[in-house]
């Protein structure tokens, strides 16, 4: 076990910790524990509110202090539950086992037989599981994306006016705004993030191969199908997915993760086209003192913010198609493939938490050139030929596409001047030819 952060297999544990150290409540081994803890306590409570005979004189006062097993939970407590589990050798075992010796403790040895009642351990990973994902998306993940959106958000509305040559196959093409260009960027994330918020939270809780068999030989009377789906959904805020085989199927968790891959290929874009504007110099970047570029030319200042974030989210995005490929697959009624991987869901989000910050910083350094953008436009005249030939049309005058090719297609410069002069040859009426002259590259940008 490493001792000091230079010592971690992972960087998410090592160089970038502090950017992934918010999601240690949710993905660490103490969370889950603590989450299996908490889905533990609330089953057992919500089978003292079914009001099952041997359940009757529980003093329901005592509810809170169950409750405080984790909501107090202790990193002594993971470890006391870690020195069970190698005497068991079942990580959800050593949590009820647990939990037994702390009814023990407040002597409600009566009931603790009650505890993990008609259950299998899935239906405890099952559900804890889910639930701290939902937890991490919401308090964590969330935010931060949110926060990339508004900076983009706030950048166009910042360049909304900024007259930018566009390049279609990396040749100069009809102009657009900077501006209108970050907003795409915006409004791509905002309709993912819609529909990441359609994904449900889903959940399998039913016994060991889903049919409350347990449960309904022990009590026959009981509608425990009802009382699954209220536990999972109103107890838990999840959605409870029936019928199952032993474990939860994955759909939903797999378009969860479709979802967040589709988010950082957006991110991915942006941040080449970022990459690129600078290479172009339509960007500088701020200098920050003491800083090297690197370690043979002095003059450099790299994008390394927007690299350091493409890389990390291709990391992310390539454990989000596995982990969405994979976990929907279990042969028969389950194989234990889905345990090892499922351990594995914090991995990614850690990764695309550190290139959105990655991100952050590269677009907060970012130094507008307006002088190169309008050097751009004044040197790309034949980009106005495209507003002349359509003008042309509306006029009905003939094989305007072809008078312009005709102009423009040839490897001697175009520029202001000899487009004055194509428009001087033409015979149209003065006001639209005035129309035409009153034509640059700096305001043919469209709407």
């Amino acid at each position: 076990m490493y001792t000091n952060a230079l010592q971690a297999i992972s960087p998410i544990d090592g160089r970038y910790a502090p950017k992934t150290a918010a999601l240690i409540p949710f993905f660490s081994e103490e969370a889950l524990i603590r989450y299996r803890v908490q889905v533990e306590i609330e089953y057992f409570i919500a089978l003292v509110e079914l009001d099952l005979p041997q359940l009757k004189d529980f003093n329901r006062n005592l509810f809170h202090e169950l409750r405080e097993l984790y909501l107090n939970f202790s990193v002594q407590d993971a470890i006391k539950i870690k020195e069970i589990e190698k005497v068991t050798n079942h990580d959800v075992k050593a949590v009820e086992y647990f939990i037994k010796e702390k009814f023990d403790a407040l002597k409600l040895q009566q009931y603790k037989e009650f505890i993990h009642f008609g259950l299998t351990s899935q239906d405890i990973n099952n559900t804890a599981i889910p639930l701290s994902l939902k937890d991490a998306i919401n308090n964590v993940y969330v935010p931060l994306l949110v926060e990339v959106k508004n900076k983009l958000k706030a950048l166009s509305e910042e360049w909304a006016q900024v007259s930018m040559l566009a390049r279609t196959h990396g040749q100069p093409a009809s102009p657009t705004r900077l501006g209108k260009e970050i907003e795409v960027f915006v409004v791509r994330i905002e309709e993912q993030f819609d529909l990441m918020n359609d994904v449900k939270s889903a959940a399998k809780f039913g016994g060991a191969t889903g049919n409350f068999n347990a449960h309904k030989v022990a009590y026959p009377n009981i509608d425990w199908r009802a009382f699954g789906k209220k536990f999972v959904q109103e107890t838990l805020g999840l959605h409870q997915s029936f019928p199952t085989t032993q474990i939860e199927h994955y759909d939903h968790m797999a378009a969860l993760f479709d979802c967040l891959k589709r988010i950082n290929n957006i991110l991915i874009d942006l941040d080449r086209d970022i990459w690129t504007y600078v290479s172009m110099d339509y960007f500088k970047q701020k200098i920050k003192a003491g800083e090297i570029g690197s370690s043979a030319m002095p003059h450099k200042v790299n994008p390394i913010d927007f690299e350091n974030s493409e890389g990390n989210l291709g990391i992310a995005n390539a454990i989000f198609e596995h982990l969405s490929g994979k976990l929907p697959i279990s042969r028969l009624q389950r194989d234990l493939t889905d345990s090892t991987v499922l351990r594995n869901i914090g991995v990614p989000i850690g990764h695309t938490l550190i290139a959105f910050h990655s991100t952050l910083k590269g677009l907060n350094k970012l130094l507008l050139n307006e002088v190169k953008f309008a050097e751009d436009l004044e040197n790309n005249w034949a980009v106005v030929a495209e507003a002349l030939q359509t003008i042309l049309r509306r006029e009905g005058y003939p094989n305007p596409y072809e008078a312009l090719k005709g102009l423009t297609r040839t490897n001697e410069r175009i520029n202001q001047t000899s487009i004055a002069n194509f428009i001087e040859t033409l015979e149209i009426p003065e006001s639209v030819k005035q129309e035409m002259r009153n034509i640059t590259p700096g305001n043919y940008t469209g709407i």
